[in-house]
C-alpha cells in the first residue's frame, strides 16, 4: 500500500512502528476491537501497531499525552472519546481546546448502553422504573462509570424528561455496577454492555437500549427511541493525533483504518458485540467534535458539573 506524502518528505509510509495509546486497561470490547485491527494494520502496512493501555484520570491521559509530548508526525495515535471533548468544560482552568488541539483522524464506533435491573425489583419496562423514582424522589440509584462521562449526561437528561430524581452512584466501571446490582445495593445500571452475559443468563435484566437500532442479541428490547425519547446515545469513539498533523498524513492514516474497520474479521466481531457503525471521515469527525462540543458545554452547565 503506497501512502506516501511527498510533501512531508517521509517516503512509503509508515516506514517504522505506530504507537496507539488506548486511555482504558486492558480487556473489553473496545481494547479487544482496537488489538484486532492492530493485526490487520501490520499485514497491510508491514508495520507494528504498538498498543499502550493508559487507564486513570477519567481517561483522559491519552490525550494528554498527544499535547504534550507527541510530535504530529503519524506515529502517536491515541483512542479519542467524548470525555475528551467534555474535559474542557468541566474546570475553570481548561488546558486543551477540544476540537483545535487535535487532529481528528477517523470515528469508528460507539459504546452500546442499556437499562439493566434485577428480576427481583418486579419491573419489566423503562416505564415501571420511572414509574418507581417517581413514587420514591431521591430514593432508587442508577449506576455509571463515572461523573461526567456521557452514560452519565444522559441519564440524567432522562430524568429531566420524566420529571425524576434518582441518586447517581460512579463507579469504575460496568463490572462494579454489575456486582453492586447483584447484590441488590444499586437500582440500576446505566452503562455500557459488559452485562451482556448476566443478562443472558438472566441474572439480571434489560429495559431498554440507547442504540438508534434493536440489538441483534436482545431483539426484544425497545430503544429510547421506540420509547418516546428522541434520543440515541453510544457516545461515538475514534482515532485522533496530536495538533498540526498535514492533511495528506492525514488522509493517509485515515484509508488505512477505514481498511481494517472494514475486513470481514473486524466487522464479525462489531456484529458479535452489537457494536454501531459510526464510521466518519475526517472532515465529518472534525465537524462531529465541533458540534459536540457545544453540547457537552451546554449539559456540563445545565448539571453545573466540575472537577475543581
Amino acid at each position: 500500500m503506497a501512502l506516501a506524502a511527498p510533501a512531508l518528505g517521509q517516503g512509503r509510509f509508515p516506514n517504522r512502528p505506530v504507537r496507539f495509546l488506548i486511555p482504558w486497561a486492558p480487556g473489553g470490547n473496545l481494547d479487544g476491537f482496537i488489538r484486532l485491527q492492530a493485526e490487520l494494520f501490520q499485514q497491510d502496512t508491514g508495520q507494528t501497531l504498538v498498543i499502550e493501555n493508559r487507564p486513570g484520570a477519567r481517561g483522559t491521559l491519552a490525550a494528554q499525552y498527544l499535547l504534550t509530548q507527541a510530535k504530529p508526525d503519524g506515529y502517536t495515535l491515541a483512542h479519542h472519546h467524548l470525555s475528551v471533548i467534555r474535559h474542557p468544560f468541566l474546570t475553570q482552568r481548561p488546558t486543551w481546546d477540544p476540537v483545535d488541539d487535535f487532529t481528528y483522524v477517523m470515528q469508528q464506533t460507539g459504546f452500546v448502553f442499556g437499562h439493566v435491573v434485577h428480576p427481583a425489583s418486579g419491573w419489566t419496562s423503562l416505564a415501571d422504573l420511572f414509574a418507581e423514582a417517581r413514587r420514591r424522589p431521591g430514593e432508587l440509584t442508577y449506576g455509571t462509570s463515572g461523573i461526567a462521562t456521557s452514560n452519565h449526561l444522559a441519564m440524567e437528561e432522562l430524568c429531566e424528561k420524566e420529571g425524576v430524581q434518582m441518586v447517581h452512584v460512579p463507579y469504575r466501571g460496568t463490572s462494579e455496577n454489575i456486582t453492586a446490582t447483584l447484590a441488590r445495593q444499586l437500582d440500576c445500571i446505566a452503562n455500557s454492555n459488559s452485562w451482556a452475559p448476566v443478562v443472558e443468563a438472566k441474572q439480571l435484566r434489560l429495559l431498554a437500549v440507547w442504540t438508534k437500532d434493536r440489538l441483534r442479541s436482545f431483539p426484544e428490547v425497545p430503544t429510547l427511541t421506540e420509547l418516546g425519547y428522541g434520543m440515541v446515545v453510544t457516545s461515538p469513539y475514534g482515532i485522533a493525533g496530536p495538533k498540526g498533523m498535514d492533511p495528506e498524513l492525514t488522509e493517509a492514516l485515515h484509508q488505512i483504518f477505514r481498511k481494517t474497520q472494514s475486513h470481514p474479521r473486524v466487522q464479525e466481531f462489531m456484529a458479535a458485540n452489537d457494536m454501531p457503525d459510526e464510521y466518519l471521515g475526517p472532515a465529518d469527525y472534525t465537524a462531529f467534535a465541533r458540534e459536540r462540543a457545544v453540547y457537552e458545554k451546554r449539559m456540563v452547565t445545565r448539571l453545573k458539573l466540575s472537577i475543581d
